[in-house]
């Protein structure tokens, strides 16, 4: 394959892509989502043939909970397809008009980034909510799933690209690259791929940066935290550690290190390593947490550790600014949570801690594009430019600045013979 010429003919299409109107769009996520429906025992078939072969090869847990993709999976999907039909059309929408002098006047317009690459982990449900959200954004997309999820993300595919070809979107709205071969060549793309979104390791996240001049969205690692605070009710302590832990550990939103304020330590962590042991969680802690409860001794490794397992770090922590000096430090800038009944502690805390998401009394596992209304996401950027937190629709459009004058020329105003007047409208 030649793959300059496969990513120009994707670029050349996305300006197609760009001009199609919400209502063909839409029509397009609606037919799919009715094909995917259609296609549900195919699909399920296709994703037991992974599990198998999964499982035959020893992956880990974490990795197998992504992997699997049932009808209960398929229909959150297919919701979150239907939720995103319904949210308004993020193009063509006019963000300001300013009258620079009488009959030039300035329009900031959303429009598509244009071509998207997104390489993602072993979750089949990824590939679809990527390609709708694409869909919607009038972008066009560059899918690569885990090779452990070939067979799901291959019938997956197809069912999407044969449903949205049907509909009128053009050749290119999306293409499917199967091996790590196709990544390193399509990274040389940079003049016809405009945003690469890995979803992956740090590691991995840091060599597609290094290997590409394409601009690079997303995250590496989720390491979140939870700080109780002092003045928390310990009985939402103990719930929302609970869930952000547990709920479901191979999220990159799932709580990692839980910090426990001093004044608190004595009544919280007795009652939490109770409920931890039945969720057959292994904690690992500081001292002074050893001092309190039974539990295996923390390094300073654990605490930079993303584990997407049943293990949590635990600290004891001084001060409300001890902990956001931790988080700032080991955090990944993803989000974290405070559990406080001071209102001023929690804005201190959702003022300092450098993260895409700050809470305040409630589960890092919110931290996702269906439950904030965005329909799905991409990902979840923890940088802080274009977008941060759950890459949804907003996420994925740029602007253009349109100019309309009536024979206006520079000149007259560096002459001095005419005068901006700078008009808000």
């Amino acid at each position: 394959m030649n793959y300059q010429d496969f990513a120009r003919s994707i670029k050349q299409d996305s300006f197609k892509m760009a001009s199609l109107s919400c209502d063909m769009r839409n029509k397009a996520l609606t037919n799919i989502m009715n094909a995917l429906a259609e296609s549900k025992d195919a699909i399920i078939a296709a994703n037991a043939e992974d599990l198998k072969r999964a499982e035959a090869d020893n992956l880990p847990a974490p990795i197998l909970s992504r992997l699997k993709f049932d009808e209960s999976k398929l229909n959150d999907t297919l919701n979150g397809i239907a939720d995103l039909i319904k949210l308004p059309d993020p193009l063509f929408k006019t963000v300001f008009e300013r009258e620079l002098d009488e009959g030039l006047t300035l329009h900031k317009v959303t429009c598509p980034i244009g071509v998207i690459g997104v390489i993602f982990e072993s979750r089949p449900d990824a590939l679809i909510q990527i390609s709708a959200l694409c869909i919607k954004s009038g972008n066009c997309c560059i899918l690569k799933g885990g090779s452990e999820a070939m067979n799901t993300n291959r019938i997956l595919f197809d069912i999407i690209k044969t449903a949205g070809l049907q509909s009128g979107l053009p050749e290119g709205f999306a293409a499917i690259a199967e091996s790590r071969a196709d990544i390193n060549e399509l990274l040389k793309c940079h003049e016809h791929i405009d945003l690469i979104i890995p979803r992956g390791s740090n590691s991995f996240v840091q060599y597609i940066m290094e290997n590409s001049k394409i601009p690079v969205m997303g995250h590496a690692d989720g390491i979140c935290h939870v700080y109780v605070d002092k003045s928390a009710d310990l009985n939402k302590a103990i719930s929302v550690a609970i869930d952000a832990k547990t709920q479901y550990v191979a999220a990159c939103n799932a709580l990692e290190t839980l910090l426990v304020h001093k004044d608190i330590a004595q009544a919280l962590l007795p009652a939490l390593k109770e409920r931890f042991d039945k969720e057959k969680t292994t904690l690992r802690g500081c001292n002074s947490s050893n001092k309190i409860i039974d539990c295996e001794a923390a390094t300073e490794e654990d605490f930079k550790t993303e584990y997407t397992d049943y293990i949590l770090s635990v600290k004891v922590v001084d001060s409300l600014e001890e902990a956001i000096t931790h988080i700032n430090t080991y955090g990944s800038h993803h989000t974290d949570s405070i559990i406080t009944e001071d209102m001023k502690a929690a804005e201190i805390f959702m003022a300092a801690v450098d993260s895409a998401g700050v809470y305040q009394n409630c589960s890092t596992r919110f931290a996702d594009g269906f439950r904030y209304g965005f329909g799905a996401e991409v990902g979840i950027s923890t940088g802080k430019l274009h977008a941060r937190g759950p890459v949804g629709l907003e996420g994925l459009i740029s602007y253009k600045y349109k100019l309309f004058g009536n024979g206006h020329i520079v000149s007259d105003y560096a002459q001095g013979r005419k005068t901006f007047n700078f008009k808000d409208k």
